[in-house]
């Protein structure tokens, strides 16, 4: 059984975040579709977002071609390590669905096991802090839930 998803909206405002040592942030690109699709596959536990790595780049490829919102390329970024990708924030100007908020959406944010509680995450949120933001989060992914309610974002 899924766990049921809250819905958490953040309105503009100042968000700091620390700098994260050796990384790096740049919008994605279409090109970056493979490598960020294997992150993502990577990003989850087994079958939790993908059934394999090829349907996670699928996945990422809709992404880019807007299926889940028109990619705002103003708030999506990618955390590099070198040329290593280890985080992706994915953000829409405004998400498809007619039960989301009317306002920029957070449709993906991850980051590789490996670099996980660095602070990356909140970095790629940063980028936010200008616009009214919402996202989706399992109602017991109690890591997220924290990070989310420590930067503002309430139910929405």
């Amino acid at each position: 059984m899924t766990p049921p998803m809250l819905t958490l909206v953040r309105p503009p405002g100042p968000l700091q975040a620390a700098p994260v040592e050796g990384v790096v942030l740049r919008p994605p690109v279409v090109a970056d579709t493979a490598a960020l699709g294997r992150l993502y596959f990577e990003a989850y536990p087994p079958g939790a977002a993908s059934a394999s790595e090829q349907e996670a780049i699928e996945d990422i490829a809709l992404t880019f071609e807007d299926a889940y919102g028109v990619l705002d390329s103003r708030l999506s970024r990618l955390a590099l390590v070198g040329d290593r990708m280890v985080g992706a924030i994915l953000v829409v100007q405004r998400a498809p669905w007619p039960d989301t908020p009317d306002c920029a959406f957070v449709i993906e944010l991850f980051t590789a096991p490996t670099h996980r509680r660095l602070g990356i995450a909140r970095l790629l949120l940063s980028g936010c802090s200008a616009e009214t933001v919402a996202l989706r989060v399992d109602d017991d992914n109690t890591p997220a839930l924290t990070l989310y309610r420590t930067l503002g974002f309430q139910d929405g």
